[in-house]
């Protein structure tokens, strides 16, 4: 596990409350799953355009355009990794290959044993967002999500699960496993919006 180095007033560069970190701490909740080439795939389904589900395998996904992004990694726990560099399928790709319908607002990402998040739609889309394979030109290790991890910079990190095997597009928004247990649901880390007791009306789904 890495040390931290220091606080935000040396770095302004982090948000309020982070640390600097160095090196790449593990952290997730429940064991690290198996990877089984010839069973994974990863799905695209809920309010499609096309009304149906989009699948590939791993070799597939694999074969998908390959793009490099710098970005940082704010932890709810208190540690910034700052301009890693991340490698793998934006997920602009995935949406241009399977578009969602035009009321779509929302994504659940979901990943290994059930884990979810949920993303608004811009948040999902943005330019730096994307599904990490690589980080600093070296493959993911399964603790740190191989084969595939959701890295959405401007996010807190578990806003982008590891071990990620599909995305559910959604008309209305809906809360994921943390954020049902207490977490923001947006998750803006300039805001320190850490905890569901600091939402603001219209941050969470209507009741």
């Amino acid at each position: 596990m890495g040390q931290p180095e220091s606080r935000e007033a040396e770095h302004p560069q982090l948000p309020p409350g982070q640390r600097l970190q160095r090196g790449w701490p593990v952290t997730h909740y429940g064991p690290v799953p198996k990877f089984r080439p010839e069973r994974w795939e990863f799905r695209v389904f809920g309010a499609t355009a096309d009304g149906g589900k989009h699948c590939w395998t791993h070799e597939e996904f694999t074969a998908l355009p390959y793009t490099t992004v710098v970005g940082d990694m704010h932890c709810v726990t208190k540690f910034s990794m700052l301009s890693a560099e991340w490698g793998g399928v934006l997920t602009r790709t995935v949406l241009e290959l399977a578009p969602p319908a035009p009321d779509v607002t929302h994504v659940m990402v979901w990943a290994e044993y059930g884990f979810s998040s949920n993303l608004r739609l811009a948040d999902f889309a943005s330019d730096r967002s994307i599904f990490a394979t690589h980080r600093s030109g070296e493959l993911l290790t399964a603790e740190h999500g191989f084969p595939v991890r959701l890295v959405v910079p401007q996010l807190y990190a578990w806003k982008g699960p590891k071990w990620v095997r599909g995305i559910e597009y959604m008309t209305a928004d809906r809360r994921g496993f943390w954020e049902e247990r207490g977490y923001h649901n947006l998750g803006d880390p300039w805001q320190e919006q850490r905890y569901s007791y600091q939402e603001e009306p219209g941050d969470g789904p209507e009741l």
